[in-house]
């Protein structure tokens, strides 16, 4: 795989995303998580997601995806929420070890696991789609609401901003902070308890984590889906894209 690598760490695999500085969000990341999800779940016991020490994750990649037609768009906007909705609700325990900024789609990757472990300092943690017209998508919408509760995670959709990983704790954006060098290892070291337990208890507590999720993402998602995809094409919003693309 080109863009996700995978590492053992005796019975817990770290998925580490591994597409340059930013791992931004493309076609090609999409289907090699997607791909290391369907290995890493049969063969260990714990899962750890992980990035780089600048950037978890920028989000999308919008320079590449600006250049897709409607039906190319919708083929990786479906795939990556498949992906997202997987990581979400596999029967392991996962983790988010967040060394760097986790922007938008970062964010996003971030919800879907069970913990989210993050670095001091001055990296940032958000989601700011709505500055660029378009909507949260629809699970990331249903996690965050679960993790911080409805109130703050309406400010959160509602303005957009970034706020630094040290003040995520506060809101239950992230479970722990910690030194950078620390991220990994505080990860490891939950992960890996979790994975000693009897494994059924364990799955068929998290399913009862997930269920509520799960059934309204399934219900619902492709009319939400296509509701983000209307706002994505819109000439104003493919204005703002564009600009935004300048960045990367």
């Amino acid at each position: 795989m080109k863009h996700v690598k995978i590492e053992s760490r005796e019975s817990v695999a770290i998925i580490r995303l591994d597409n340059g500085v930013t791992n931004a969000v493309s076609p090609g990341l999409v289907d090699d998580l997607s791909s290391a999800l369907t290995r890493v779940k049969n063969e260990f016991k714990g899962i750890i997601l992980a990035g780089g020490a600048k950037f978890f994750c920028i989000g999308f990649d919008l320079p590449r995806l600006l250049k897709l037609d409607r039906t190319g768009m919708t083929q990786f906007f479906f795939e990556f929420n498949q992906v997202a909705f997987d990581l979400f609700k596999l029967p392991l325990p996962t983790a988010c070890a967040i060394n760097g900024h986790a922007i938008a789609g970062g964010n996003i990757l971030a919800l879907t696991c069970d913990y989210r472990f993050a670095a001091s300092g001055k990296k940032l943690i958000g989601l700011n789609e709505v500055k660029l017209g378009v909507p949260v998508p629809y699970l990331a919408d249903l996690m965050l609401r679960q993790i911080v509760g409805d109130r703050a995670a309406t400010d959160i959709l509602y303005r957009g901003k970034f706020v630094a990983l040290s003040d995520a704790e506060q809101i239950g954006l992230v479970d722990e902070v910690v030194p950078q060098e620390e991220v990994e290892d505080r990860a490891m070291d939950t992960i890996a308890e979790l994975a000693d337990l009897p494994r059924a208890a364990f799955t068929a507590i998290k399913a009862n984590r997930v269920e509520a999720i799960r059934l309204r993402y399934e219900k619902n998602h492709e009319s939400k889906n296509e509701n983000f995809l209307d706002c994505w094409f819109s000439q104003a919003v493919q204005a703002l894209l564009t600009e935004a693309a300048k960045k990367f």
